[in-house]
């Protein structure tokens, strides 16, 4: 189910923590998997629990807790953008609003050619830089505005 590579990493990452305890493993494991899927399936999410000597449902409930984990397809690069309070009072721009136009998409939707999928994200510890941005879980962008926003959007394609 997973490539030869991704089972070496995570089982370097299984070797961080006591035998028995293989099962702490689940979130590197999880975003392993996940970079070489892209998402994870219920049968990957299977995989992985069993990897891991756990019950699936365990490492489904981590899977879906967590928003850096996708449990369906998503574009190429995925934006999420905080939509709480704080970065919505700062008034200066509303990026989510300037990016489902300028995307033609909505919330939680993926741009028809694949590239990008929209999201709304909750509080990214970053006031001080609102509005901002996650690209891909990895990259946060802050201070946007429209034309760094442009300067982003052209840069990911």
């Amino acid at each position: 189910m997973l490539s030869a590579e991704a089972l070496a990493r995570i089982d370097r990452e299984i070797a961080k923590y006591p035998p028995d305890q293989k099962q702490s493993a689940i979130m590197s494991a999880l975003r392993i998997a996940q970079e070489e899927k892209g998402w994870l399936s219920e049968d990957t999410i299977r995989f992985v629990a069993e990897y891991l000597n756990m019950p699936p449902i365990a490492a489904y409930e981590v899977a879906t807790f967590y928003n850096m984990y996708n449990t369906r397809p998503v574009g190429r690069h995925k934006l999420t953008v905080c939509t709480n309070l704080p970065c919505q009072l700062t008034q200066r721009h509303d990026i989510g609003a300037y990016l489902q136009k300028k995307l033609g998409i909505g919330w939680g939707e993926t741009t028809e050619d694949g590239r990008f999928t929209l999201l709304q994200g909750e509080c990214m510890g970053s006031c001080d830089g609102a509005p901002l941005m996650l690209v891909n879980n990895h990259r946060m962008c802050s201070h946007l505005t429209p034309e760094a926003v442009d300067k982003l959007l052209s840069e990911l394609e």
